[in-house]
């Protein structure tokens, strides 16, 4: 029985998931909170870090603002996608106004930027508005 690192994006701990159980509701062993909420989460720089760094099921980031037009129009279709993507990969957004110096850090340049983690590492990265269609499948082409 396989089982793959998960962090929890509420409390930052680090979960070990049997692979069978992750499309059935897993959750966090000391919160409580799910662990692939089917939905994006809002995360501080902490967590992402962690979770880039440990998560054993592809962690795609949405670096955004809320003064960005763009990012606003794309939000919707960014949680469209992290329904249709529930138990292969985790979508996550990260307010780069209120974290400035971790859109830094990941050397965003532009918003929205969709930036692939796998396996420790950032896999790739798309800046631009995307529907929900067009990030399944990118993130479809990242692992």
């Amino acid at each position: 029985m396989t089982a793959k690192k998960l962090t929890c994006l509420s409390c930052g701990q680090v979960n070990r998931v049997p692979e069978e159980r992750l499309l059935a509701g897993a959750k966090c062993g000391t919160c409580g909170e799910g662990l692939l909420p089917g939905k994006a989460v809002e995360v501080d720089p902490a967590i992402l870090a962690k979770a880039a760094r440990v998560d054993e099921v592809p962690l795609v980031v949405d670096f955004w603002a809320p003064w960005c037009g763009p990012c606003r129009m794309m939000a919707p279709e960014f949680s469209k996608a992290a329904e249709r993507l529930s138990g292969n990969a985790r979508l996550v957004k990260l307010d780069t106004q209120a974290h400035q110096q971790a859109g830094e850090k990941h050397g965003i340049r532009g918003i929205p930027t969709l930036v692939a983690f796998a396996g420790g590492r950032e896999v790739k990265r798309q800046s631009g508005a995307m529907r929900a269609d067009d990030i399944v499948r990118w993130v479809g082409s990242s692992h």
